[in-house]
């Protein structure tokens, strides 16, 4: 019997695909391109609103994996409620890495350089010279130390650093030293000039970032968030970039998108970026990489890569 998978690319854009499935393409358009109930792998589409991602779900009686094209899934975790039981949720761990971490050290060197006065400086044809600080000689601390974190760490390793440390969720061992536990967060965060979010966003690191975190950072540090908005406290870093004692870079922001006239638009010493870590060119070639391989261990009964959970477990 055959089954349906629900891809948001066209099956003859993505090469290796195995044969068997009726591939059904659907981007988050009104229509469905078939019944539902006859999925048994959806590919979720990308960088739409959760709520368009997690519209079929309740009619996917039949589905046995979802696979977001995100490297976080908290945008689908309430659509798991509806789906039976035994259903594994992949992420896509090995798709955004570089285009992530490309961005981060793009954001820490624009903030730390003064690069958007500089480019407010060319709009007015002024000269805005003078020194600046460097990357070199400070000390970074990398908040979630995953796959996106090491990548972050491959591309900082050049740039002369005093100092890097990584936090995970556990303590544990690396090739580059250890990663240290979210535990000891309070007594690191003082000692360091950047400090740089990778985390997921779960119930656990959800406002992480609060005003004890941000009292506890270094006069003049750069926080640069590449996670989700909600790991941030908004009103309380608003306070800090409002009084001077810090600067931020933010990829994503809470609310998101930011709306026009939110007081994060004209903070000082603040830098935004509309959620663009992942959508880059790097992303599509690695993302049909990933979903050819996946089905064909799907359609081979082999185990799929990427899994995050299992509903009903």
């Amino acid at each position: 019997m055959t089954f349906d998978v629900w891809l948001p690319f066209r099956a003859d854009e993505i090469d290796g695909l195995p044969e068997g499935p009726g591939y059904r393409f659907w981007d988050g358009g009104r229509e469905f391109p078939a019944d539902p109930a006859d999925c048994a792998f959806y590919v979720v589409p990308y960088m739409k609103p959760s709520e368009v991602s997690r519209r079929p779900m309740a009619e996917m009686t039949s589905v046995r994996a979802v696979q977001t094209l995100s490297a976080g899934v908290d945008h689908v975790l309430p659509g798991l409620k509806s789906l039976p039981s035994g259903v594994l949720l992949c992420n896509a761990r090995g798709v955004h890495e570089a285009s992530t971490a490309e961005l981060t050290l793009a954001l820490v060197l624009a903030s730390l350089r003064g690069i958007p006065d500089f480019v407010r400086g060319q709009d007015k044809q002024e000269w805005r010279s003078g020194f600046r600080p460097s990357l070199a000689d400070k000390s970074v601390l990398i908040v979630g130390y995953g796959s996106i974190g090491s990548a972050i760490e491959d591309r900082l390793t050049p740039f002369e650093l005093a100092r890097v440390a990584r936090v995970g969720r556990s303590s544990r061992a690396t090739e580059r030293g250890p990663v240290r536990p979210l535990s000891e967060l309070p007594s690191l965060l003082p000692e360091f000039d950047v400090v740089i979010l990778s985390v997921p966003l779960t119930e656990g690191t959800r406002g992480l970032v609060d005003a004890g975190f941000l009292s506890r950072m270094k006069d003049g540090a750069l926080l640069v968030n590449v996670a989700r908005g909600p790991v941030v406290d908004t009103d309380a870093l608003l306070a800090e970039l409002n009084r001077g004692r810090l600067t931020a870079a933010l990829d994503v922001t809470d609310p998101e998108p930011l709306p026009p006239g939110h007081p994060l638009w004209n903070a000082p010493g603040l830098l935004v970026s509309p959620h663009v870590g992942g959508p880059t060119s790097a992303f599509w070639p690695r993302a049909k990489r990933l979903l050819a391989d996946q089905l064909t261990r799907f359609v081979n009964r082999e185990p799929l890569r990427n899994v995050v959970l299992t509903t009903g477990t």
